[in-house]
């Protein structure tokens, strides 16, 4: 289907936020279509994190607008975005977790502070969440019994545990090896294609990028380098995105430069 009659489910439209004396994220617009997997990939410090704060309302911008699902949350109510909120998952970059709570008590959570559902149906509910990211049977364990990468899932239940229709995922395989990255990955396509959930990735993993994105933003010093398809980045003549996804050491992104620029600005 042609992009332009598909749904748009979030849309930025000339965003921009400055901390301190830096444009973090530098006038970007782009679209996420209904049931996408949504890449936003750029080297460290290049705004993702950031984006992900200003799409879930945490941050505000200080220009351009935010629309989901053509509600502009740049102006509305704080009551009316913790509606909208609702509809959002989210799975952090270190799971967060509560360690004084078991796996069981973790993915609740949600279900206990925005529902008033029975106690037997929330575990119900949980049972089944834990069933779909494969950790049935774990209920009863805590966070310090279980694995990085099982951490991880319990994050993911706890994620979907509303049934959201957007789940936002801060760099899901960080951390992680390759046969476990590839798992998290996995688990993100299925739940979105069963669930019919639209999935937005923060990661600078560019096997899961390759592996699960319908789309991919790459975001360089809080500029928008392009938008498009894996292949179509992939394929890239700018040779920002081939020096990223490559790996190359020489090339228009200077690490050391960058890097000795943002020990500056923090010690002004």
């Amino acid at each position: 289907m042609d992009n332009s009659q598909r749904e748009v489910i979030i849309s930025l439209k000339n965003v921009t936020k400055v901390l301190g004396s830096v444009r973090v994220i530098d006038n970007v617009s782009f679209d996420i279509y209904k049931g996408d997997i949504f890449v936003i990939m750029g080297c460290s410090g290049s705004g993702k994190s950031t984006l992900l704060r200003l799409m879930t309302g945490i941050l505000k911008p200080d220009e351009g607008n935010i629309f989901i699902h053509g509600r502009d949350i740049t102006k509305i109510s704080g009551k009316e975005l913790d509606e909208i909120r609702r509809n959002f998952g989210m799975l952090f970059q270190y799971s967060a977790l509560l360690d004084s709570l078991d796996v069981e008590e973790n993915v609740a959570l949600p279900l206990r502070e925005h529902t008033k559902l029975d106690d037997h149906i929330i575990k119900i509910i949980v049972k089944l969440k834990l069933s779909l990211v494969g950790l049935k049977g774990f209920e009863s364990y805590y966070p310090s019994e279980i694995s990085g990468g099982m951490k991880k899932r319990v994050g993911l239940a706890r994620a979907i545990a509303l049934d959201p229709e957007i789940v936002f995922y801060d760099e899901p395989t960080s951390g992680l090896d390759p046969v476990v990255a590839g798992i998290i990955d996995k688990l993100i396509m299925d739940l979105s294609r069963k669930l019919l959930i639209t999935s937005v990735v923060v990661t600078h993993d560019m096997q899961s990028v390759f592996r699960i994105a319908d789309r991919v933003v790459m975001i360089h010093k809080g500029e928008v380098i392009q938008v498009g398809a894996p292949e179509e980045i992939r394929n890239s003549s700018n040779p920002y995105i081939q020096q990223f996804i490559n790996g190359r050491p020489e090339g228009p992104i200077d690490f050391f430069k960058e890097d000795t620029s943002i020990l500056e600005d923090l010690l002004k």
